[in-house]
């Protein structure tokens, strides 16, 4: 069909015509609604947005006089953020002389990595920022 005959059955109707394809030979053209395709575009970048959720950091503080039991809770709380698909930050806190016993958190952190061995991939090595030792584990 001519480009001038596609004009004009779009007017008829009252849509546009739209070009699809410029590089095509002959290139391909549609008659249809311009602000009705434009408003589907929108929906459907608007649902696969929000079906890509992106993944947050969640942070699990730690301090180095951590009992069993609190310990299993907090690895539980880990593993569920894990399988919601979100990355966790392990932040283990010194307080006042702690800071002379360094290496107690990086046993500390060796036992929380060991407990979540089939979960989790540590993504970030042990790193001190301060106060802090930290660690990013993810989902495997």
């Amino acid at each position: 069909m001519s480009r001038t005959e596609a004009l004009k059955v779009a007017e008829e109707a009252g849509v546009d015509l739209v070009e699809i394809s410029p590089d095509a030979n002959p290139p391909v053209a549609k008659v249809i609604d311009w602000g009705k395709y434009q408003y589907q575009q929108m929906k459907q970048q608007k649902k696969n947005r929000q079906s890509n959720k992106q993944s947050e950091l969640k942070q699990m503080r730690f301090g180095l006089k951590i009992g069993s039991g609190d310990l299993e809770i907090k690895l539980r709380k880990i593993r569920e953020f894990l399988s919601e698909g979100h990355k966790v930050k392990i932040l283990i806190f010194y307080r006042g002389r702690e800071m002379a016993h360094k290496e107690l958190g990086y046993t500390l952190i060796d036992r929380i990595v060991a407990a979540l061995e089939d979960d989790a991939v540590v993504e970030q090595k042990p790193q001190m920022a301060g106060r802090n030792l930290s660690i990013t584990v993810r989902s495997k």
